[in-house]
């Protein structure tokens, strides 16, 4: 059975890994002229308990635990 993931979902991913891992004293920062799509990814971590900020901030230990993982992923499918 094929599973289907909702494109936001992936532009989620794409902004999580955006964020620094090595240190929890770096974030991002959100421009609200920045593309929707964006914003709309921003929101959606922080209503997740992702980041700190609907605008970025910093990643909360979910953020962080979730950003580990999500390396692990892309680690294994790298070429």
């Amino acid at each position: 059975m094929l599973k289907r993931y909702p494109e936001e979902l992936f532009d989620e991913i794409k902004l999580l890994s955006k964020f620094p891992d090595e240190t929890q004293l770096e974030g991002i920062k959100i421009h609200h002229e920045a593309d929707e799509t964006i914003r709309t990814s921003a929101r959606s971590l922080f209503d997740k308990g992702m980041i700190s900020q609907m605008d970025g901030g910093y990643l909360t230990p979910r953020g962080q635990e979730t950003l580990e993982h999500l390396h692990i992923v892309l680690d294994a499918l790298k070429p």
